[in-house]
């Protein structure tokens, strides 16, 4: 199956912009029902990870494949938006949140960029996918995103076809509360 084959390269590009290592926890938002990218990341890498999915149903189909995997202790669902997150989430330096990866289709990314900028630390690393290419550019226009104040984008990963969405990876800078004046 060629979706199966095209995984761990996605993997290991994700891994690769984001300096992962084994420890720590990595969120995903727009998980889906069928977490493939977090299922690569704990399989291939040791990386836990926990899926935030807003849809209930494809939030609960996940956790049965998880389920059904013996994955549920290392890769957990939470039925959410980017909204459901916290600062509490970023307490822990050792084991908290490391990186966080937006889903293609998570919409509208401004507002979970401008969100996220309230209560990830600094340093923290985000990535995000948008179309440059392909019919997908013209019908997702997130490739023309303003990044709000606060990021600095370190890293882009071009697609290898016939992949068309390019890997973006954000860190938040040391001297920005996330809170507007």
């Amino acid at each position: 199956m060629p979706l199966l084959q095209k995984l761990p390269p996605t993997g290991t590009n994700r891994i690769r912009g984001f300096r992962a290592k084994s420890r720590g926890q990595n969120f995903f938002l727009g998980s889906g029902p069928l977490p493939l990218t977090l299922i690569v990341f704990f399989k291939y890498y040791g990386v836990k990870s926990t899926g935030i999915e807003q849809n209930s149903e494809r939030a609960r189909l996940s956790m049965e494949v998880l389920d059904k995997l013996g994955l549920s202790k290392d890769i957990t669902i939470v039925n959410g938006s980017h909204f459901s997150m916290n600062p509490i989430d970023f307490l822990d330096t050792d084991t908290g949140v490391k990186a966080l990866m937006i889903a293609a289709q998570a919409e509208p990314k401004k507002e979970i960029l401008e969100y996220l900028l309230k209560v990830i630390p600094a340093g923290c690393r985000i990535s995000y996918r948008v179309y440059e290419k392909g019919l997908m550019k013209l019908l997702n226009r997130d490739f023309l995103l303003d990044l709000p104040e606060g990021y600095r984008e370190y890293k882009r990963i071009l697609p290898d076809p016939p992949a068309y969405n390019t890997v973006v990876f954000l860190e938040k800078k040391s001297n920005c509360s996330g809170i507007p004046e």
